[in-house]
């Protein structure tokens, strides 16, 4: 094993990933309560000791509820964010237990490698993050309203892809939502449908040929279920001739539970 991932939460009421290697364990995002993470560590024999960074894709709560706590509880973790994003978490963090980072500047934590790299979304600046070791390489796409080159370019190599797939817009323009909150969601700076996954998927696919997993994430409670995300997205490969099975895997995370776990 190279790299793994497991979802401990994903999704508007919390978000909280494990990325790990044979010797380092990073939280991605702490939205959740201590005791749902610390329980996700028991769950995925991840020692506390070995757990020693958390790094923060950007200042809404449902990632940062609990950054706070798990820097309290756990006196070994170092947060990372960069610095408009630690500015804008204020007096929630302790800044002796935070670094900051540049974007687009890779950074090591033990044998692994993290490059963060802007996302859209309306936060203050907010990222995605790869990593890398031993060949590998593990992309987490979230909360972001579209996928431009840049992102494209970064995340075409990825063996395991964790990308948003967070509405259907049938589903959400007839939803109960307020309208600001739709044309918030439905924006550059929003979230990305079920058909512009699956449209970031086709250019992937097209751009170059490999082995992929891809992980469907932060999936909407209200507006989007896992078999339309997988569906829709089926659908539009299978339009130009690509093939769930044969030119990528992919799977769904469910927004309150702890997912498989996932490995390249």
């Amino acid at each position: 094993m190279a790299l793994s991932f497991c979802s401990f939460s994903s999704g508007s009421s919390g978000n909280c990933y494990l990325i790990k290697s044979e010797d380092e364990a990073i939280l991605v995002d702490a939205g959740i309560s201590a005791k749902r993470i610390f329980n996700g560590l028991k769950e995925t024999d991840t020692d506390k000791n070995q757990l020693t960074s958390l790094l923060i894709t950007h200042e809404h709560s449902d990632h940062t509820r609990c950054v706070r706590t798990i820097l309290k509880q756990h006196k070994n973790i170092t947060a990372y964010a960069n610095e408009r994003t630690i500015e804008a978490l204020g007096d929630s963090l302790d800044l002796d237990r935070v670094k900051n980072f540049e974007n687009n500047k890779p950074f090591t934590i033990g044998n692994i490698t993290i490059k963060p790299f802007k996302v859209s979304h309306d936060a203050v600046d907010p990222v995605g993050y790869s990593f890398y070791t031993k060949g590998k390489q593990i992309s987490i796409v979230t909360d972001t309203g579209c996928v431009n080159d840049e992102i494209i370019k970064e995340i075409v190599d990825a063996d395991l892809l964790i990308l948003e797939a967070n509405h259907d817009v049938d589903m959400l323009r007839f939803s109960r939502y307020p309208r600001f909150l739709k044309e918030r969601i439905l924006s550059d700076k929003g979230h990305l449908s079920n058909e512009l996954a699956g449209r970031v998927l086709l250019k992937l696919v097209s751009d170059k040929k490999k082995d992929r997993q891809v992980i469907l994430a932060h999936l909407s409670k209200e507006n989007n279920f896992p078999e339309m995300a997988y569906q829709t997205i089926k659908n539009i490969l299978e339009e130009e001739e690509y093939y769930i099975g044969h030119h990528l895997e992919l799977n769904t995370v469910v927004r309150n539970q702890l997912s498989p776990i996932f490995q390249v």
